[in-house]
Formats: structure tokens, C-alpha cells, sequence
């Protein structure tokens, strides 16, 4: 006669505890500022419960910040740089998971090796080629730089090596080459790969404050990002205005996020599996 196993079943309620102990953590400084945006303006932290709530400070902050242009900005921004990475890396990916070609495993090591260097250190160099192809205070100073990712090229690299050569071998069959089964097969199979690094690039565009502070001046190229470190200087005291502008900017990717996460998850769940 089969008995529950009730050590399984204190493992699980500990990593509930666990779970939802994290998730606390993390939800909390979230909360916080959800709640603070709707604070009366220049109220602090600890004198909410004093004071009645409204939605103005999300109207001040969006006109004072000047987020529409902001938000054009990074939406085209992060569009241009995921739509690069995606195809780059699709490429790539594929290259290195079927072609067979000498060096195939050092060209994968230069591939893994440039995640290890950040991105900082490579600026200077970025800068001057920016400036040679008069690049400077232009959207391709924005976009180029990052348009392609060695994590991109990984990721989806890894996610081919799961999808069987069979199916392959079959297109071929059928007449199709290298970019046909590439495009017909393998990238309709890999798109939870795909979901998760559009998510992952998209989110890291739109959080971005280097680049649009190192290789641009002028005000009408202003990211989310930047016009949101210019707000905190102007209102640095003015807590409940300060998170309602917090609220605007994070909003989008976490919509976006609950949007893809289950994909997101089947990718990244995907990627570390291999025939």
C-alpha cells in the first residue's frame, strides 16, 4: 500500500516558505513605491497613512519629465536593438549548432569570452568609431553598439542543439536549404528562445542609462532612462512625484515581462538541454 512520504512534503512546504519569503523581498521596495507615487506632493515615506491619496503626481511627473518624447525614444531604441540581436544571433546560433567548420569551437570561446567583458571598458574604443562614422548624437550611436550580443548568439545556439537533426534533414529532402530550414523550421520551433531574448534585450535597451549618457547631447534623443535621472536631480526632496516617475518607467517592462514570462521560462528552462 503506497504511504505519502512525509519528508517530501515538509521539503515542500520549506521551499514554499522560501518562495514566498523571497518574493516578499523582492515585492516589497516595489510596493513601496506604487504606494508612495499616490502620496500628496512633497509628503515623505512615513507620513502617508496622514494624508489622502491622488493620482496627480502621475500627470506632473509626465509633463514635467517630458516622457512621451522619452518613450518614443526607447520604444525605438529597444525595437531596432532587439530586431539586430534576434537576426544576429539567429544566424550565428544556427552556424555554430549545425555547420560543421574548422575553428567552430574557438570562434564559440570568442563568442563566450565577450560576455565576460563589460561593456564599460569597450566605450573608449565604441566612441572613436561612433565619431569616425559621424555616428555621434544619432540614434545609430544607440543602437549600433549593442546590436549584437554574444548571450543572444549562446542562448540560441543552444536552444538548436535541443530541436532533432531529423526534422532538418527532412526540409532538405524537400529542396529547402540553409536559410529555408532556418526559417521554416527551426526558428518557429525555437520561439521560446526567441521570446526570451527579445525580453531579455528589450528590457535591458529600455533600462539603459550608459549609452544615451556617454555617446549623446541633444535633448530630443533623450531615453526613459535619462530623462528619468534628469527628473530625480530636479526633484530630488519631492519623494511621492519621484516614485510616480519611477512608476511610469518601470511599468511598460513589467507588463511586458508578465506578457512573455511563460515562454520566457520554457527558454531559458530549454537552453540547458542538449541531445
Amino acid at each position: 500500500m503506497f504511504k505519502p512520504n512525509p519528508n517530501l512534503k515538509s521539503g515542500d512546504f520549506l521551499s514554499l516558505v522560501v518562495l514566498l519569503l523571497g518574493a516578499f523581498i523582492v515585492l516589497l521596495p516595489l510596493f513601496v513605491v506604487f504606494l508612495t507615487s499616490f502620496a500628496p506632493t512633497a509628503t515623505s515615506p512615513e507620513n502617508l497613512s496622514k494624508n489622502s491619496w491622488s493620482l496627480a503626481n502621475y500627470w506632473v511627473a509626465w509633463e514635467q519629465g517630458k516622457f512621451l518624447l522619452a518613450f518614443a525614444n526607447s520604444t525605438l531604441v529597444a525595437i531596432a536593438v532587439t530586431a539586430f540581436q534576434i537576426v544576429t544571433s539567429a544566424l550565428a546560433g544556427y552556424a555554430l549548432a549545425r555547420l560543421k567548420f574548422r575553428g567552430r569551437q574557438a570562434l564559440l570561446l570568442v563568442v563566450l569570452a565577450t560576455l565576460v567583458i563589460p561593456f564599460q571598458l569597450l566605450v573608449i574604443p565604441i566612441f572613436l568609431v561612433l565619431k569616425w562614422g559621424h555616428l555621434i548624437n544619432t540614434y545609430g550611436a544607440l543602437i549600433l553598439p549593442t546590436a549584437v550580443n554574444g548571450f543572444g548568439i549562446f542562448l540560441l545556439r543552444q536552444y538548436f542543439q535541443t530541436i532533432p537533426v531529423e526534422l532538418e534533414e527532412a526540409a532538405a529532402i524537400d529542396g529547402a536549404n540553409r536559410l529555408q530550414i532556418l526559417w521554416r523550421v527551426m526558428l518557429p520551433l525555437a520561439r521560446p528562445a526567441l521570446v526570451t531574448l527579445f525580453l531579455f534585450t528589450f528590457i535591458g535597451e529600455w533600462n539603459d542609462l550608459f549609452k544615451p549618457l556617454v555617446f549623446t547631447t541633444r535633448p530630443e534623443l533623450r531615453t526613459v532612462q535619462l530623462a528619468l535621472a534628469e527628473f530625480q536631480e530636479q526633484f530630488t526632496n519631492n519623494w511621492p512625484l519621484m516614485m510616480a516617475a519611477v512608476t511610469i518607467a518601470t511599468v511598460p517592462v513589467m507588463v511586458l515581462f508578465l506578457i512573455g514570462q511563460r515562454q520566457f521560462i520554457q527558454g531559458i528552462a530549454a537552453t540547458g538541454i542538449k541531445n
